[in-house]
């Protein structure tokens, strides 16, 4: 599966929960959050369209760092 890397907007715990819970009910997605650079690197099936208007709907500013 391709891996992709967002930079997401995530200040804490809770942050990260939320970029969690909604990766989590996509489904078929593997990912590693790092909260302190504020990076979540995705493997998943899902284009990176899905992928983004996923992650947007956290509320935080998301932006695709590229494959990784």
């Amino acid at each position: 599966m391709p891996k992709h890397e967002f930079f997401v907007d995530m200040t804490c715990e809770g942050c990260s929960n939320a970029v969690a819970r909604v990766l989590n009910k996509l489904g078929g997605v593997e990912f590693e959050i790092d909260l302190p650079n504020k990076k979540v690197c995705i493997d998943s099936e899902h284009n990176v369209d899905t992928l983004l208007e996923t992650l947007k709907k956290t509320g935080k500013t998301v932006t695709y760092i590229g494959p990784k």
